[in-house]
């Protein structure tokens, strides 16, 4: 399956704006472009129950947050707060850049 395009990067601020952690905020930990699916940090979290193992000696049950669905979350503009999409503009440079479709302001610096 070929690499979806994300709208969202690493260490972009998200709102999830569906499922069961609808309105939360976090900022995106890894991007799985071959899935479409994105980890944020704190969020959708779930429970494993491992084996103990070279790495991890004591074993039992470990927290770790699972992917979601890119299309469930919304860059946060730093400029406005809100979630909201992004459109990409070409600079002066012939530098391609993402900006606020609420207020216009560039988001990546």
């Amino acid at each position: 399956m070929a690499a979806k395009k994300m709208h969202v990067k690493k260490d972009d601020m998200v709102m999830v704006i569906a499922g069961k952690e609808k309105g939360k905020t976090g900022k995106i930990m890894r991007v799985l472009p071959g899935k479409g699916r994105v980890v944020v940090e704190n969020l959708n979290v779930v429970k494993r129950h491992t084996r103990p193992n070279r790495v991890n000696t004591q074993g039992g049950i470990v927290e770790k947050e699972a992917p979601l669905d890119a299309s469930n979350v919304a860059l946060v503009c730093s400029a406005c707060n809100k979630p909201t999409r992004t459109g990409v503009r070409v600079l002066e440079d012939g530098t391609k850049t993402r900006f606020c479709k609420k207020c216009n302001e560039t988001l990546d610096k």
